[in-house]
């Protein structure tokens, strides 16, 4: 985790409900197969704070073995399964900005440029999609979204699907530009993701407040 997240982490981690959220997670990966890694976790907040330009909130990690890496859509670079949602943000790309770049679903170049790539919910037991909600992880995603709506300004953020939507109601958006749409599941994406256009309306946000586009 990078140091300029250590204040609210600290603050965050010394709370009841993260305390209990702790012990949970303990358990779950000393007794199951959970994802991503445990060392993989935090691994969105490997972004330096201060650089982060975009935030795309997710819903929870891919619980296929081997593929979810700690950041929200991204899979491994060893994983030679590619996600369907992941198909189709690249299919999106494509047809927003016309982007055809090797493509390995490894997202860490988007994080180098500075995208948090954050999931509502930080981990999954193999196999059982969503199956750490209601545990604490979204109180975590809650104040992660106010610390950066409160201590930033023009950032862009992304939301897909209700989960990630739901967090609309903690950004201003008199200072940050909010994008939203359906999920790009296959089974959510022709009813809003497609067609959104997300990265063009990002970058022409950022270029107007003398921000660098991001390389999606």
């Amino acid at each position: 985790m990078h140091e300029s997240w250590k204040p609210f982490l600290d603050s965050e981690f010394s709370k009841p409900y993260f305390k209990e959220l702790s012990k949970f997670l303990h358990e779950e990966y000393a007794h199951k197969t959970i994802f991503p890694p445990k060392q993989a976790v935090f691994r969105a907040f490997s972004t330096d704070l201060n650089e982060v330009k975009v935030v795309i909130l997710g819903q929870d990690p891919y619980h296929t073995p081997g593929v979810a890496d700690g950041l929200a859509f991204s899979i491994s670079n060893k994983s030679d399964y590619m996600p369907p949602s992941l198909v189709n943000i690249y299919k999106e790309i494509d047809n927003d900005i016309g982007a055809h770049v090797n493509r390995t679903g490894d997202l860490s170049s988007w994080q180098k440029q500075g995208v948090l790539l954050l999931n509502n919910v930080l981990t999954v037991e193999a196999h059982k999609a969503g199956s750490h909600r209601g545990k604490g992880w979204e109180e975590f995603t809650e104040a992660t979204i106010k610390y950066l709506n409160d201590t930033r300004e023009n950032l862009v953020f992304i939301l897909w699907g209700r989960d990630a939507r739901s967090k609309k109601a903690l950004i201003d958006s008199s200072k940050h530009l909010i994008l939203e749409s359906a999920h790009p599941s296959p089974l959510s994406a022709y009813n809003g993701f497609f067609g959104s256009k997300p990265f063009s309306k990002c970058n022409e946000y950022l270029n107007a407040h003398g921000k660098i586009p991001i390389l999606f």
